[in-house]
């Protein structure tokens, strides 16, 4: 069985943070989604793997750079890469010669599955099913392609994003399928999004009567495509953190609760952090500085001042802050600064696509 992990889009939910790299490479507790993505495939025995990538040479190069060859995970990685985004099943298409008549998963790249798919891996190798989709309940079903299921709970009928959904069982970023999918990939029309729907391949597959089976996410999913899912992933991932302290911690430092810090990194004295909290590889912590649960520091931040909770610090940056941050996900090479002068007011660069709480 192979795996096709889908890496590609603008992640435009997710500006400006998504103007020079791709969304997938975001970090959950100092982790890209993407990593977790491949783990989650190879520890369902899963290791022959495609990464569709695109659309500038810059994001196609930063994704290699991430993930390399996949011999970390005792997996082999190859790319394929998409012209511009024209849609999942557009995405699936391109990688008909690598998956050839295999079975295989495709794992959307933004998704990140506590439980992981292995039990539903081997569900579908037992069936005789063409196809197997992953589904959760939501809150707001209109966000997501929507399965709904008869009494005996088969699928009969799937919707991309429906203004008024008929059930609020969402289809998560994970599928299986058979290669007859191509069939009818090949007659597709482009949906009103000018995309080449997925959705639309598996109503198809309903359509011709071939069997679809179902399988609800034991535990937690999350679908990180916006600033708050993100920092939800985060505080889920941190939840479970334990303690590893590889870099050094002053003798007055106070430090509570479960903390992972990596070397080269310095807390120094005076200074308070109250787990979770998982900090990188050289990064300074100052003596006037508090940082509370569940944020994650990446790696070379320096923090002069200032406190900071269930936030996400991607890495080089200096935070020299006189107020507290919250609920915030700052990019890398960032500074926030406190200033003294007067006129005292707030100076701010932002790209476009910003949101700031001031």
């Amino acid at each position: 069985m192979h795996g096709l992990i889908l890496a590609g889009g603008l992640g435009k939910r997710l500006r400006p943070l998504t103007h020079t790299g791709p969304k997938q490479l975001i970090p959950i507790a100092n982790k890209p989604v993407l990593h977790y993505c491949i783990e989650d495939l190879v520890n369902a025995g899963i290791k022959d793997i495609g990464i569709i990538v695109g659309y500038t040479e810059d994001r196609i190069n930063t994704i290699k750079e991430s993930v390399g060859d996949g011999s970390k995970w005792g997996a082999k990685i190859t790319y394929l890469e998409q012209d511009a985004p024209r849609g999942l099943a557009h995405a699936v298409w391109i990688a008909k010669d690598f998956l050839k008549n295999d079975d295989f998963v495709v794992y959307l790249g933004d998704n990140i599955l506590k439980g992981g798919i292995k039990h539903f891996v081997e569900e579908f190798k037992k069936s005789n099913a063409e196809a197997s989709i992953l589904l959760c309940k939501v809150d707001k079903p209109e966000k997501f392609g929507i399965a709904t299921l008869d009494n005996k709970g088969n699928i009969i009928e799937v919707e991309e994003k429906p203004k008024k959904p008929k059930t609020n069982y969402a289809i998560v970023g994970v599928y299986l399928f058979k290669s007859i999918i191509f069939e009818h990939i090949k007659n597709l029309k482009p949906s009103a999004r000018n995309e080449l729907e997925l959705t639309h391949v598996i109503q198809a597959l309903i359509e011709s009567k071939h069997k679809i089976i179902s399988h609800f996410v034991n535990g937690w999913w999350d679908d990180a495509g916006t600033t708050d899912d993100i920092l939800h992933a985060n505080y889920i991932m941190l939840h479970d953190l334990q303690s590893e302290i590889k870099g050094i911690v002053e003798e007055r430092a106070k430090i509570m609760g479960n903390i992972k810090i990596g070397e080269g990194s310095i807390i120094r004295n005076g200074s308070s952090i109250k787990g979770p909290v998982i900090i990188g590889k050289n990064c300074d912590i100052g003596k006037n500085v508090y940082i509370g649960p569940y944020t994650s520091i990446g790696d070379n931040t320096k923090i002069i001042s200032g406190e900071i909770e269930s936030s996400i610090i991607i890495g080089d940056s200096v935070i020299d802050c006189k107020g507290k941050i919250v609920d915030s996900l700052i990019g890398k090479h960032s500074n926030v600064i406190s200033s003294d002068k007067l006129p005292k007011g707030y100076k701010i660069i932002t790209g476009e696509n910003s949101e700031l709480s001031l």
